[in-house]
Protein backbone atom coordinates (compact mmCIF):
# COMPACT_ATOMS: atom_id res chain seq x y z
CA UNK A 1 0.00 0.00 0.00
CA UNK A 2 1.57 3.26 -0.93
CA UNK A 3 0.44 7.16 -0.34
CA UNK A 4 -0.03 9.93 -2.05
CA UNK A 5 2.35 12.94 -0.91
CA UNK A 6 -0.03 15.60 -1.98
CA UNK A 7 -2.13 15.12 1.05
CA UNK A 8 0.43 16.07 3.44
CA UNK A 9 0.29 19.35 6.03
CA UNK A 10 4.19 20.41 4.71
CA UNK A 11 2.97 22.36 1.07
CA UNK A 12 5.20 25.25 2.41
CA UNK A 13 8.43 23.07 3.24
CA UNK A 14 11.52 23.37 0.98
CA UNK A 15 10.85 20.46 -1.85
CA UNK A 16 14.01 18.32 0.30
CA UNK A 17 12.09 18.87 3.21
CA UNK A 18 8.75 17.46 1.38
CA UNK A 19 10.90 14.38 0.40
CA UNK A 20 11.88 13.68 3.82
CA UNK A 21 8.26 14.22 4.78
CA UNK A 22 6.64 12.11 2.43
CA UNK A 23 8.94 9.11 2.99
CA UNK A 24 8.30 9.53 6.65
CA UNK A 25 4.21 9.84 6.04
CA UNK A 26 4.61 6.51 3.75
CA UNK A 27 6.16 4.34 6.54
CA UNK A 28 3.33 5.96 9.35
CA UNK A 29 0.56 5.11 6.48
CA UNK A 30 1.68 1.54 5.79
CA UNK A 31 1.41 0.37 9.32
CA UNK A 32 -1.85 1.80 9.70
CA UNK A 33 -4.60 -0.96 10.21
CA UNK A 34 -7.50 0.65 11.24
CA UNK A 35 -9.32 4.11 11.68
CA UNK A 36 -11.00 5.88 14.08
CA UNK A 37 -13.60 8.26 12.36
CA UNK A 38 -14.65 11.92 14.26
CA UNK A 39 -18.48 12.25 13.24
CA UNK A 40 -19.54 16.00 12.98
CA UNK A 41 -17.92 17.57 9.81
CA UNK A 42 -16.10 13.95 9.04
CA UNK A 43 -18.58 11.82 8.31
CA UNK A 44 -21.60 14.21 7.94
CA UNK A 45 -22.00 17.94 7.15
CA UNK A 46 -21.90 19.87 10.43
CA UNK A 47 -23.73 22.83 9.43
CA UNK A 48 -26.23 21.54 7.73
CA UNK A 49 -27.17 19.23 10.40
CA UNK A 50 -26.28 21.70 14.02
CA UNK A 51 -26.73 24.88 12.97
CA UNK A 52 -30.58 23.98 12.91
CA UNK A 53 -30.29 21.50 15.95
CA UNK A 54 -28.57 24.35 17.87
CA UNK A 55 -31.09 26.55 17.09
CA UNK A 56 -33.79 23.97 18.63
CA UNK A 57 -31.75 23.42 21.57
CA UNK A 58 -31.32 27.26 22.30
CA UNK A 59 -34.80 28.22 21.92
CA UNK A 60 -36.14 25.57 24.18
CA UNK A 61 -33.56 26.66 26.89
CA UNK A 62 -34.65 30.42 26.60
CA UNK A 63 -38.27 29.31 26.45
CA UNK A 64 -38.82 30.76 23.19
CA UNK A 65 -37.20 33.73 24.06
CA UNK A 66 -35.50 34.94 20.62
CA UNK A 67 -33.07 37.48 22.05
CA UNK A 68 -32.22 35.07 24.83
CA UNK A 69 -31.98 31.84 22.21
CA UNK A 70 -29.15 33.97 20.09
CA UNK A 71 -27.22 34.83 23.48
CA UNK A 72 -26.69 31.27 24.48
CA UNK A 73 -26.02 30.59 21.02
CA UNK A 74 -23.33 33.16 20.75
CA UNK A 75 -22.16 32.35 24.46
CA UNK A 76 -21.34 28.59 22.48
CA UNK A 77 -19.14 29.79 19.34
CA UNK A 78 -22.16 30.37 16.96
CA UNK A 79 -21.46 33.16 14.57
CA UNK A 80 -25.29 34.89 14.70
CA UNK A 81 -24.80 36.34 10.60
CA UNK A 82 -23.33 32.95 9.53
CA UNK A 83 -25.01 30.60 11.78
CA UNK A 84 -21.78 28.96 12.01
CA UNK A 85 -20.01 27.67 14.87
CA UNK A 86 -16.39 28.88 15.05
CA UNK A 87 -13.60 26.59 15.12
CA UNK A 88 -12.72 25.12 18.31
CA UNK A 89 -15.78 26.61 19.84
CA UNK A 90 -18.09 24.98 22.66
CA UNK A 91 -20.12 24.38 20.51
CA UNK A 92 -17.67 23.12 17.12
CA UNK A 93 -16.19 20.75 19.70
CA UNK A 94 -18.03 20.25 23.03
CA UNK A 95 -20.30 17.37 24.56
CA UNK A 96 -23.94 17.84 25.77
CA UNK A 97 -22.82 18.08 29.71
CA UNK A 98 -20.38 21.12 28.70
CA UNK A 99 -23.07 23.06 26.53
CA UNK A 100 -25.80 22.73 29.91
CA UNK A 101 -22.89 24.03 31.99
CA UNK A 102 -22.21 27.07 29.68
CA UNK A 103 -25.43 27.92 29.20
CA UNK A 104 -26.40 27.24 32.84
CA UNK A 105 -24.20 29.64 33.56
CA UNK A 106 -25.13 31.96 31.02
CA UNK A 107 -28.55 31.88 33.17
CA UNK A 108 -30.41 28.86 31.92
CA UNK A 109 -32.85 27.69 34.56
CA UNK A 110 -31.93 23.89 34.58
CA UNK A 111 -30.44 21.52 36.56
CA UNK A 112 -27.25 20.13 34.56
CA UNK A 113 -28.60 16.66 34.53
CA UNK A 114 -32.09 17.62 32.92
CA UNK A 115 -30.68 19.79 30.61
CA UNK A 116 -27.84 17.79 29.24
CA UNK A 117 -30.56 14.89 28.71
CA UNK A 118 -33.10 17.57 26.81
CA UNK A 119 -30.14 18.58 24.88
CA UNK A 120 -29.16 14.97 24.11
CA UNK A 121 -33.05 14.51 23.08
CA UNK A 122 -32.67 17.62 20.43
CA UNK A 123 -29.69 16.10 19.38
CA UNK A 124 -30.48 12.20 18.78
CA UNK A 125 -33.61 13.84 16.77
CA UNK A 126 -31.64 16.09 14.87
CA UNK A 127 -29.47 12.39 13.60
CA UNK A 128 -32.05 10.41 12.18
CA UNK A 129 -32.21 12.19 8.39
CA UNK A 130 -28.95 13.34 8.38
CA UNK A 131 -26.99 12.67 5.60
CA UNK A 132 -22.87 11.73 5.37
CA UNK A 133 -20.64 14.10 3.48
CA UNK A 134 -20.68 13.29 -0.79
CA UNK A 135 -18.48 10.58 -1.56
CA UNK A 136 -17.43 9.38 2.06
CA UNK A 137 -19.82 6.19 1.96
CA UNK A 138 -17.95 5.11 -1.14
CA UNK A 139 -14.35 5.52 0.60
CA UNK A 140 -15.56 3.61 3.51
CA UNK A 141 -16.56 0.92 1.03
CA UNK A 142 -12.75 0.81 -0.72
CA UNK A 143 -11.05 0.95 2.92
CA UNK A 144 -13.34 -1.96 4.21
CA UNK A 145 -12.62 -4.19 1.00
CA UNK A 146 -8.84 -2.92 1.96
CA UNK A 147 -8.85 -4.77 5.44
CA UNK A 148 -8.94 -1.44 7.26
CA UNK A 149 -11.22 -1.68 11.03
CA UNK A 150 -13.39 1.24 11.42
CA UNK A 151 -14.85 3.25 14.34
CA UNK A 152 -16.29 6.31 14.72
CA UNK A 153 -15.89 8.62 17.80
CA UNK A 154 -17.71 11.82 18.75
CA UNK A 155 -18.48 14.18 21.32
CA UNK A 156 -22.29 13.75 20.60
CA UNK A 157 -24.30 10.78 22.77
CA UNK A 158 -23.46 7.09 21.52
CA UNK A 159 -27.46 7.38 21.07
CA UNK A 160 -27.36 9.90 18.64
CA UNK A 161 -24.11 8.63 16.59
CA UNK A 162 -25.59 5.16 16.44
CA UNK A 163 -29.21 7.29 14.89
CA UNK A 164 -27.07 8.83 12.61
CA UNK A 165 -25.37 5.66 11.56
CA UNK A 166 -28.88 3.70 11.10
CA UNK A 167 -30.26 6.29 9.48
CA UNK A 168 -27.48 6.59 6.64
CA UNK A 169 -27.03 2.98 5.95
CA UNK A 170 -23.26 2.77 7.78
CA UNK A 171 -24.11 1.22 10.99
CA UNK A 172 -22.43 -2.17 9.45
CA UNK A 173 -19.40 -0.81 8.76
CA UNK A 174 -18.20 0.50 12.15
CA UNK A 175 -17.51 -2.37 14.66
CA UNK A 176 -16.72 0.24 17.73
CA UNK A 177 -19.02 3.23 18.23
CA UNK A 178 -18.47 5.94 20.83
CA UNK A 179 -19.71 9.10 22.33
CA UNK A 180 -19.23 11.41 25.40
CA UNK A 181 -21.58 9.18 27.52
CA UNK A 182 -19.97 5.31 26.45
CA UNK A 183 -17.48 5.40 29.57
CA UNK A 184 -14.22 6.21 28.07
CA UNK A 185 -14.06 10.20 28.56
CA UNK A 186 -14.37 12.98 26.14
CA UNK A 187 -12.30 14.49 23.81
CA UNK A 188 -9.35 15.46 23.74
CA UNK A 189 -8.67 13.09 26.58
CA UNK A 190 -7.43 9.94 24.81
CA UNK A 191 -9.73 7.09 26.02
CA UNK A 192 -12.13 6.62 22.84
CA UNK A 193 -8.98 5.61 20.83
CA UNK A 194 -7.69 3.42 23.72
CA UNK A 195 -11.34 1.86 23.32
CA UNK A 196 -11.20 1.67 20.41
CA UNK A 197 -7.85 -0.29 20.32
CA UNK A 198 -8.76 -2.68 22.68
CA UNK A 199 -12.44 -3.97 21.43
CA UNK A 200 -10.27 -4.46 17.89
CA UNK A 201 -7.11 -5.79 19.44
CA UNK A 202 -4.57 -3.73 18.03
CA UNK A 203 -2.21 -1.23 19.72
CA UNK A 204 -2.89 2.46 18.78
CA UNK A 205 -0.12 2.99 17.11
CA UNK A 206 -1.26 1.34 14.20
CA UNK A 207 -4.39 3.46 14.28
CA UNK A 208 -4.93 6.63 12.27
CA UNK A 209 -7.49 9.28 13.45
CA UNK A 210 -9.75 11.34 11.64
CA UNK A 211 -11.45 14.60 12.33
CA UNK A 212 -12.18 18.36 11.85
CA UNK A 213 -11.73 19.81 14.66
CA UNK A 214 -8.67 20.14 17.18
CA UNK A 215 -9.78 18.09 20.08
CA UNK A 216 -9.88 14.95 17.54
CA UNK A 217 -6.44 15.68 16.37
CA UNK A 218 -5.14 15.91 20.29
CA UNK A 219 -7.12 13.00 21.74
CA UNK A 220 -5.03 10.94 18.93
CA UNK A 221 -1.97 12.50 20.03
CA UNK A 222 -2.50 11.73 23.82
CA UNK A 223 -3.56 8.40 23.10
CA UNK A 224 0.05 7.54 20.60
CA UNK A 225 -2.43 7.52 17.67
CA UNK A 226 -0.01 6.34 14.42
CA UNK A 227 -1.46 9.07 12.06
CA UNK A 228 -3.44 12.01 12.56
CA UNK A 229 -5.56 13.32 9.81
CA UNK A 230 -7.56 16.42 9.67
CA UNK A 231 -10.28 17.22 7.20
CA UNK A 232 -11.72 20.54 6.14
CA UNK A 233 -15.02 19.35 6.32
CA UNK A 234 -16.04 20.82 9.27
CA UNK A 235 -15.57 23.70 11.73
CA UNK A 236 -11.80 24.19 10.99
CA UNK A 237 -9.77 25.75 8.42
CA UNK A 238 -6.42 24.76 7.44
CA UNK A 239 -4.30 26.86 9.31
CA UNK A 240 -6.52 25.66 12.56
CA UNK A 241 -5.19 21.73 11.69
CA UNK A 242 -1.82 21.75 10.10
CA UNK A 243 0.15 22.56 12.73
CA UNK A 244 -1.18 19.41 14.75
CA UNK A 245 -2.58 16.77 12.26
CA UNK A 246 0.62 15.20 10.27
CA UNK A 247 -2.26 15.03 6.95
CA UNK A 248 -4.46 17.24 5.67
CA UNK A 249 -7.34 15.99 3.67
CA UNK A 250 -10.20 18.15 1.83
CA UNK A 251 -12.59 15.43 2.70
CA UNK A 252 -12.67 11.76 4.15
CA UNK A 253 -13.83 10.89 0.80
CA UNK A 254 -10.20 11.42 0.20
CA UNK A 255 -8.88 8.42 2.13
CA UNK A 256 -9.25 6.24 -0.24
CA UNK A 257 -6.89 7.54 -2.96
CA UNK A 258 -4.51 8.66 0.47
CA UNK A 259 -4.42 5.15 1.50
CA UNK A 260 -3.51 3.48 -2.07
Amino acid sequence: MTFDTRYTADDKLPSDQKTAQGRWHTAMSRDIKAILFDKDGTLLDFDATWAPAYEKAAMWVARGDAKTAERFLEHGGMDLETRRATSGSLLAAGNSEEIASAWIAEGANFTPRDLAAELDRIFIDSMHDAVPLPGVPQAIEVLLERGFRLGVASSDSEAAIRAFLEGSGLAPKFEFVTGYDTGHGPKPEPGMVHGFAAAIGLPPSVIAVIGDNTHDIEMARAAGAGLTIGVLTGTSRRQDLEHLADVILESAADLAGYFR
